[in-house]
C-alpha cells in the first residue's frame, strides 16, 4: 500500500475521536434499533389496536352524552358525567361491593394457594397427579364454572344443601338469592376458581429458592416456621407481591363469573362495578355515562399498580 492510499484511507475514516469515526460507530447501533422495532412491531400493533385504541376511545366517550338509538349527533358535555357519578349512590354502592369482593377473594386466595404450594413442593407420592388436579379450575372457562356452582348451590337438589340435610344440620337455604349469603357464596366461588394460578406462581417461586439455604437453616437448628420466615418468605416475597396485585386487578374487574351466578342480585348485593357499567351501557343505553364509570375503574387500577411498583422499588432498595 502506497503512502497516498494510506493517507486517503485515513482521511476518509479520520482519527478515533473525529465526527466521521463517531458516525461509523452509530450506524450499526441505528440498524440494531431498527431491527428491534421490526421484531416488536407485529406484537405491538395488536396491542395498540385492541387495547390502547379502545381505552383512549372510552376515555373520550366519557366526556360526551353518547346514547344508544339516538338520531342526533353526540355532543361534548365535558365533565358532566363525572359530576353525576359523584352523586350516584348506586354506583358507589357497587364500588364498595367491588372492593369487598376483590379483597374477600384475593386474601383467602393467596393464603390457601400458599399452603397448597408449600404442600405440592414436598416430596409426596403421586405429586405430579396432585399438581395436575390443582390446576383444573384454572383450565375451566368462567361461564362453565358459574354454571357448575349454580348446580352446587341449587336450593332443591344442590350438592351443598343435600349434604347439609344428610348431616342433620338443617334444611339448607337458597344461597345465591339470600341477601345475607349471596356475596359470601360468590366469594367462595371466586376463591376456588382463581386459586390455581396463584398456586402455580407461588410454586414456581418456591422451586427457585436454593435448597442449600433450607439445609443450612436446618443445621442451625431452625424449625419449620423459622425456616419459612427467614428463608422461604424473603425469596417468595417478590412473586407474592406481583401475583397479589394482579389478582386484585383481575378480581376487581370480574364480570362473567358473577354475571352467570347472580347477575348482580339479589337487590344489587353482588352488583360489581363492571356489572353496573355493563347495565348502564347495554340495558339503558347510556354509553357516555358507562364510559365515565370505566374511567374511574381504570384510575383505581392505576393507583393499585403504582402502589405495587413503589413497593417493588422499595423492596429492591432494601435488598
Amino acid at each position: 500500500m502506497t503512502l497516498a492510499n494510506a493517507t486517503a484511507q485515513s482521511g476518509q475514516h479520520g482519527p478515533p475521536g473525529s465526527p466521521r469515526s463517531r458516525q461509523g460507530r452509530q450506524a450499526p447501533r441505528i440498524n440494531r434499533n431498527a431491527g428491534t422495532w421490526f421484531l416488536v412491531l407485529p406484537a405491538l400493533i395488536p396491542i395498540l389496536i385492541l387495547s390502547v385504541g379502545p381505552l383512549l376511545y372510552g376515555v373520550a366517550l366519557a366526556f360526551t352524552d353518547a346514547q344508544s338509538g339516538r338520531t342526533r349527533s353526540t355532543q361534548w358535555v365535558g365533565g358532566l358525567n363525572f359530576q353525576d357519578l359523584l352523586h350516584d349512590t348506586l354506583f358507589w354502592d357497587s364500588f364498595r361491593i367491588g372492593l369487598v369482593w376483590a379483597v374477600g377473594v384475593t386474601v383467602p386466595q393467596f393464603l390457601l394457594a400458599l399452603g397448597l404450594a408449600l404442600l405440592l413442593n414436598q416430596n409426596l407420592r403421586m405429586r405430579w397427579l396432585a399438581r395436575a388436579l390443582a390446576i383444573i379450575p384454572w383450565a375451566m372457562p368462567e361461564v362453565v364454572v358459574g354454571i357448575m356452582w349454580r348446580l352446587v348451590y341449587n336450593p332443591d337438589a344442590g350438592v351443598l344443601n343435600e349434604t347439609i340435610r344428610d348431616l342433620g344440620l338443617g334444611d339448607g337455604r337458597d344461597w345465591l338469592t339470600g341477601l345475607a349469603t349471596a356475596l359470601p357464596a360468590v366469594i367462595v366461588v371466586g376463591v376456588w376458581a382463581g386459586m390455581p394460578q396463584t398456586t402455580v406462581a407461588l410454586l414456581a417461586g418456591l422451586q427457585n429458592t436454593p435448597h442449600e439455604l433450607h439445609e443450612a437453616a436446618a443445621l442451625d437448628g431452625a424449625g419449620a416456621w423459622r425456616r419459612f420466615r427467614t428463608v422461604t418468605w424473603p425469596a417468595l416475597r417478590p412473586v407474592a407481591l406481583a401475583i397479589t396485585a394482579l389478582n386484585f386487578i383481575w378480581n376487581f374487574n370480574s364480570f362473567a363469573l358473577v354475571y352467570v351466578l347472580t347477575n348482580g342480585g339479589p337487590g344489587g348485593r353482588t352488583r360489581l362495578p363492571m356489572l353496573f357499567a355493563y347495565e348502564e351501557a347495554f340495558r339503558y343505553g347510556q354509553f357516555g355515562y358507562a364510559a365515565a364509570m370505566g374511567c374511574v375503574m381504570v384510575a383505581v387500577i392505576s393507583v393499585v399498580l403504582a402502589l405495587h411498583l413503589v413497593g417493588r422499588l422499595r423492596g429492591g432498595e432494601d435488598q
